[in-house]
């Protein structure tokens, strides 16, 4: 979608900011799960039960089969993939570098979160994968804490790219010139997956003002080469145009008149936000 001053950013009641926060919780849940049962030699059809049946066991039902021509529970994409990959009967090996992303409802109201996983932990991949992953996950947290009362949503992609550039900069082995893909964004949610307004991963941008009650998904995705994407025969797929690796990582962020409240964080972000100064929001 474009991204421009005309897009929207509703604010939520308190009640219903706490209704999506059990989705997210939700969500969290099931990426717990496959996060577990993501080990060398299981597929990733398998996996996608996984993360069903984690959902359902929780009176919720999976967001992403309700996206017009998609009929599985996550999207899980390995490796040079981006994002959008389809489960199928692949078999993860060590060293594989996988994306989970994962939706939920629950009351109507959904949570959104991807995680990054090293297959066969940190011992089997390769340290620019680790590299990559981590500066994935920080710009993330950057992003997060650019949310503010008053605030613009081109403020998080500002704080996504310049902690990119940081970490690329600093990395080991390094430096990296990390790429930034421009083509998938986050969005703002809740009774909706996809909502207004988009949220960028770069600079630039204005977008519309940041409310108390705003709830929104932020999601860089990040390579080890080149921004520019490919859409793979499958019509889903998203896959670097050299090949290189790609990490994502995501969560849903209320913005609450006490702070940041991270929807799909188990703890809702205290830890995090704690760590760098940002004021938690929940609303327990």
């Amino acid at each position: 979608m474009i991204f421009g001053r005309s897009e929207r950013l509703a604010a939520l009641a308190p009640h219903e900011v706490q209704a999506m926060r059990r989705a997210g919780l939700v969500v969290a849940a099931a990426l717990a799960a496959v996060r577990a049962a993501a080990v060398p030699g299981v597929s990733t059809l398998e996996l996608d039960t996984v993360a069903r049946e984690a959902i359902l066991a929780q009176g919720a039902r999976p967001s992403f089969p309700e996206v017009p021509g998609y009929r599985h529970t996550l999207c899980i994409s390995v490796n040079e993939a981006v994002v959008h990959g389809i489960p199928d009967e692949r078999v993860l090996a060590s060293g594989d570098l996988v994306s989970f992303d994962c939706g939920a409802i629950l009351d109507g109201w959904h949570g959104d979160s991807a995680i990054t996983v090293h297959v066969g932990g940190h011992e089997a991949a390769d340290p620019a994968d680790i590299a990559l992953s981590s500066a994935t996950r920080e710009a993330l947290w950057a992003g997060i804490g650019a949310l503010r009362i008053g605030g613009r949503i081109g403020e998080v992609g500002a704080a996504v790219q310049a902690s990119i550039e940081r970490s690329g900069a600093t990395a080991t082995p390094g430096p990296i010139d990390f790429g930034i893909v421009t083509g998938y964004e986050g969005h703002g949610i809740g009774r909706e997956l996809h909502m207004d307004p988009s949220v960028p991963n770069i600079g630039g941008h204005r977008g519309p003002k940041v409310r108390a009650g705003a709830v929104v998904a932020i999601e860089p995705m990040i390579t080890l080469g080149t921004a520019q994407t490919h859409e793979l025969a499958d019509d889903w797929t998203v896959v670097t145009d050299d090949g290189s690796r790609a990490a994502h990582w995501e969560h849903t962020v209320a913005v609450t008149s006490r702070g940041l409240w991270v929807l799909t964080a188990d703890d809702g972000g205290a830890a995090e936000l704690a760590a760098r100064g940002l004021p938690f929001g929940g609303l327990d």
